[in-house]
């Protein structure tokens, strides 16, 4: 069976423990906060980061440098028969692009893969991936496999705050408009790796619900639901109960935000992922 090297970035939230057993490799994304520098999921924790954002006025985040993706592909070549490189939505970042340049420089060929998400869903397949290796598949094989997960996930996102989403460019200028004098909640949703806007609704908790009912439509086609937060740990929970009642055995994880997300959205932001047909691991 041929070796496969996986490589992947800090917004997957890949355990480290995991990520060493079987050859998963992370590079952080990189927040600013103030004058420092920290590299995310290494020199900061989600909850620590939340902690410093409220201090500070000055916040920021960037991909990982490329010279890092080159050094890293460097150390794999003679290890490795196959280089898998899965990353947050390329649409929202430009972390894959860098990977590949810098597979590129290091003259790896590599299996680049847009993840079109971030965070849960990018874990998952990554996780399906190194199963599905054991199982004898092949590298390509795996990524066909991965792009049939990546179509079958939905993700959606009540966001805190539009102001850095909207001077990012991943909302427009109309929609924080709407948000701020309408007092709208937008109801956020992943299509194709860009993020658009699903509904427009009054109030948070009928955004909420909204959230949830959709995931009813799906509820016969899966088995897990995660739902994520931005240092918003009692809304979460209150979700999860709700699911608990329309399906006791969905399995449910609450998962706090990657610091890169909650820079963007706003502290309090609330989503919720699944994926339909997800494969499952004895």
């Amino acid at each position: 069976m041929r070796s496969i090297a996986w490589v992947t970035d800090s917004t997957s939230t890949i355990d480290l423990e995991f990520a060493k057993e079987n050859h998963i490799y992370m590079v952080p994304l990189r927040l600013i906060l103030g004058d420092e520098t920290y590299r995310e999921s290494v020199d900061i924790s989600a909850d620590d980061f939340y902690d410093k954002m409220r201090q500070e006025s000055k916040v920021s985040s960037s991909q990982p440098p490329i010279g890092e993706f080159i050094e890293l592909y460097e150390s794999l070549k003679q290890k490795y028969d196959d280089v898998i490189a899965i990353h947050c939505s390329s649409a929202l970042s430009g972390t894959l692009n860098s990977s590949m340049q810098g597979a590129e420089i290091a003259e790896v060929p590599v299996i680049g893969i847009d993840s079109k998400f971030g965070a849960f869903p990018l874990r998952e397949m990554i996780i399906a991936g190194v199963h599905w290796h054991k199982m004898g598949h092949s590298a390509n094989e795996i990524k066909e496999k991965i792009e049939e997960m990546i179509h079958n996930t939905s993700f959606y996102v009540i966001p805190a705050s539009l102001s850095r989403l909207h001077s990012s460019g991943r909302v427009s200028g109309t929609q924080l408009l709407l948000s701020n004098l309408l007092r709208i909640h937008l109801l956020l949703r992943f299509d194709e790796g860009k993020v658009v806007v699903a509904e427009k609704i009054r109030t948070f908790k009928k955004a909420r619900q909204k959230m949830v009912d959709i995931l009813k439509e799906d509820i016969q086609k899966i088995k897990k639901v995660c739902i994520m937060h931005a240092n918003n740990m009692e809304e979460a929970k209150e979700i999860e109960q709700e699911l608990s009642k329309i399906n006791p055995t969905l399995k449910t994880e609450i998962m706090t935000f990657i610091p890169v997300v909650g820079y963007l959205a706003g502290e309090g932001t609330i989503a919720m992922c699944w994926i339909k047909n997800q494969p499952t691991f004895s």
